[in-house]
């Protein structure tokens, strides 16, 4: 055989064997979150980013806590949904709070014996404290805010604040780590006769060490407002306000508004900076991402990082006294004017929420 010859056969084969299709079995665990005895949406969100890694794709949901509202979630989360094959279940006072350290540890323990080829878990401050740890300890790199499944390791993630996207082939060991965000994998309607509940299997914990996984930090305590709002993530109304409000008395229209419309209240970050209402109401790209379908910011500039956050709502009105204010630029609705006094009027002609 000539040289040539050897060289063509050599280039043939390597062609071949470079880009054969890969054959590995898809399974994939889930971090799931859970509150008072169910799933919350972001977790259902997961599940539905799982089924867009590939037809034949296992999905076990992961949840850990202690006392009976583990147990709750857990049959709610056997009968969620029918992708959902088996249900792991760490039952121990060491998961009482989501703390990352030992959940982190627990991903990795329970890897060690699954051997999934993906872990995925939401973009919420959850996934987002947990799934890095948890990619360290399993010496691979997380992907993160994951917002299209176009295979099972070739992704899209938004870069520079949304303005671009990014695909990213994932070339790693298993398993492929990602934070998926939950607004761009909205729960689909499953059929109430679906009636094949997954099985429920305890993970054993006679190996998983507190030493290394306890310590680092604490749960010291847990502040949240009483309020009969929707959450602010998965509400279908968001009502927002920005430093045009300038105060937070003046910002009580926004939450009197809000009331009217059934609607969940939202901040910019320089209305949350400026003291008018806590962080948990930030939307943007450093709060929350929200996609409701009904958006409304009255004295809200639109600087990149807050459209950021709201892109993928279905309808946005925007009011701010400023024609060239950012926001016009997105908005589907824009009114120029004052809104101390288009608020108010607002309220006048809207009828009371029954």
């Amino acid at each position: 055989m000539t040289i040539r010859a050897l060289l063509g056969a050599f280039r043939k084969r390597s062609f071949a064997t470079r880009f054969a299709p890969c054959s590995r079995s898809l399974s994939t665990l889930v971090l799931a979150e859970h509150e008072g005895g169910s799933l919350k949406a972001s977790s259902l969100s997961a599940v539905e980013a799982a089924k867009r890694l590939g037809e034949e794709n296992s999905v076990s949901l992961l949840l850990a806590g202690s006392g009976p509202s583990l147990h709750e979630a857990a049959t709610h989360a056997a009968s969620c949904h029918p992708s959902v094959s088996k249900v792991l279940l760490a039952d121990s006072e060491k998961f009482t709070y989501p703390l990352a350290e030992p959940w982190a540890k627990l991903v990795y323990l329970v890897q060690q014996k699954g051997s999934y080829s993906h872990i995925i878990a939401g973009s919420s401050s959850f996934g987002k404290n947990i799934l890095p740890r948890a990619a360290a300890l399993l010496d691979v790199s997380p992907i993160t805010d994951v917002t299209e499944i176009s295979g099972s390791n070739l992704f899209v993630r938004p870069i520079y604040a949304g303005n671009a996207l990014s695909t990213v082939r994932y070339t790693g060991s298993d398993p492929c780590t990602l934070t998926i965000r939950s607004t761009s994998f909205p729960i689909g309607m499953v059929s109430a006769s679906v009636s094949n509940d997954a099985c429920i299997e305890k993970v054993d914990l006679s190996t998983f060490n507190e030493d290394d996984a306890v310590g680092k930090s604490r749960y010291i305590s847990l502040s949240s407002q009483e309020t009969e709002r929707p959450d602010l993530g998965n509400a279908r109304i968001v009502v927002t306000g920005g430093r045009g409000l300038k105060s937070a008395e003046n910002f009580k229209m926004i939450e009197k508004l809000a009331e009217k419309l059934g609607a969940a209240v939202g901040a910019t970050r320089a209305a949350v900076d400026a003291g008018f209402v806590p962080n948990e109401l930030q939307v943007g790209q450093t709060g929350k991402i929200v996609a409701p379908e009904l958006y409304m910011a009255f004295g809200v500039s639109g600087a990149i990082q807050h459209l950021a956050g709201i892109r993928d709502s279905k309808v946005i009105i925007a009011v701010n006294k400023d024609a060239d204010a950012p926001i016009f630029q997105v908005a589907d609705y824009g009114l120029v004017g004052d809104l101390f006094e288009i608020i108010p009027e607002l309220l006048e002609k809207l009828p009371d929420k029954k």
